[in-house]
Order: structure tokens, then sequence, then C-alpha cells
């Protein structure tokens, strides 16, 4: 029995470098990216794979649009309907070069960060169903 337990510790303790050194790689790949395409994040309480969503997205679209002719609300929509479709509602995302907020979110559900000079608000709010019996009734 005694050989079996240190196999599974062996086993274990392999499985766990690997796992560390897969995020590693994952982190080094996130910072190249991040540098290689002027990314710049403000704020975060997001997982990487959603925020590499998110930059990416965010670059193609800005790629596609003319020079110096930003359409925030395109970008602003084309963010939020790809994250509702993907990860659930409710995301909202705000797209502008000035403006402020603030704003509760969900856990794990904010991005704030910056392309070039647009900067992108990025987070999702809890939805819960509406309780009809509250409402007041209509004579």
């Amino acid at each position: 029995m005694a050989g079996a337990e240190e196999e599974l510790e062996r086993r274990s303790k392999f499985l766990k470098s690997l796992i560390q050194k897969k995020k590693a790689i994952e982190q080094q790949e996130q910072h190249e990216h991040i540098i290689n395409n002027n990314i710049r994040v403000r704020g975060c309480d997001m997982p990487l794979p959603l925020q590499n969503r998110a930059f990416r997205c965010a670059r193609d679209l800005l790629d596609s649009m003319p020079p110096k002719k930003l359409d925030s609300k395109r970008l602003a929509l084309t963010l939020k309907k790809e994250f509702d479709t993907s990860y659930g509602p409710a995301w909202h995302c705000i797209v502008g070069t000035s403006f402020g907020s603030y704003v509760t979110h969900s856990l794990g559900g904010f991005l704030y960060f910056s392309i070039d000079k647009v900067y992108i608000l990025l987070f999702k709010t809890a939805v819960e169903p509406l309780d009809h019996s509250e409402l007041p009734q209509l004579s």
C-alpha cells in the first residue's frame, strides 16, 4: 500500500508541475500579446481567458475601422453581445476616449483596459428574475 501512495504522490507532483508550467507559458503569452497590441490593463477582476477574448475582439474590431474614425457604439455593442453570448447575461460595455464611471460588478466580471487611446470598460452584473407578485396590479 505504501508503494501505491508513493506513486500517487509522485504523479500528483508531476501533474502539479505541468499545470504550473502551463500557467507560466500562458502568462508569458498574455504579456507578449499585451505589449504587441498596445494594450494596457487599467483595472481587472477577470480570468485570463476572458481578458484575452476581450482584447482580441476589441483589437480586431478597431483594426477593421477606418483610421481615426472610432465607432465607440459599435465596439461596445460587439463586445457586449460577444460576452452575453459566450458567458451569459448581463454584460455591459462602455467605450470612449474620456469617460467616468462607478459600477458594481459580479465577481470575476470586470475589465477596464485601453488599446491605443481608446478606453474600454467591460463588466457583468447579476441578473435576478423579476418577482411579479411584488409589482402593483393595474386596474
